[in-house]
């Protein structure tokens, strides 16, 4: 709003929890007199989100290949570390899916061993040892074992015992 417009604004706030406190996303009366106020507010919007995507890409572009790959799978680690039911929930007890932790840790197991000649032996030792410690504990919550080389990334990994 300029100094010379004395026609309010109509803002409307979306996805997060402190949502209750905004504006309606209704229209008010002061918009209804003026229908072209909303559609700047949405074209003003979609300008600030296209700008923070490019910053967004900007952003990413600076950042090397081996901090993305090491990223991606310390994000794999703990999901699956979660779902192998090592993070306890204090209302239920557990977190755990061994259905979805073995997904997890096939692709945690895949990623690593693609990626550990182009990150470097430094980065993928690290990784390779994290992937190792979840193999063990998903074959530790088993109720029944796998077949030996059957268990989660073994087929990338080989067996681990």
């Amino acid at each position: 709003m300029t100094s010379n417009d004395s026609t309010p604004t109509h803002f409307s706030f979306s996805g997060t929890d402190s949502d209750a406190s905004a504006a309606p996303s209704q229209p008010d009366a002061a918009s209804a007199a003026h229908p072209g106020t909303e559609a700047s507010a949405a074209a003003a919007q979609a300008n600030a989100e296209a700008q923070a995507e490019m910053q967004a890409a900007r952003d990413i572009a600076d950042v090397p290949a081996v901090e993305i790959i090491s990223a991606a799978a310390v994000h794999l680690m703990s999901a699956a570390a979660v779902k192998c039911g090592l993070a306890d929930d204090e209302l239920e007890g557990q977190f755990q899916d061994l259905d979805e932790a073995r997904k997890l840790i096939t692709a945690l197991a895949g990623l690593v061993t693609a990626g550990a000649t182009e990150i470097g032996d430094s980065h993928a030792r690290p990784l390779r040892d994290g992937l190792r410690a979840l193999q063990l504990a998903f074959a530790e919550a088993l109720p029944l074992p796998d077949a030996p080389g059957q268990g989660p990334g073994e087929k990338y990994t080989g067996r681990v015992s």
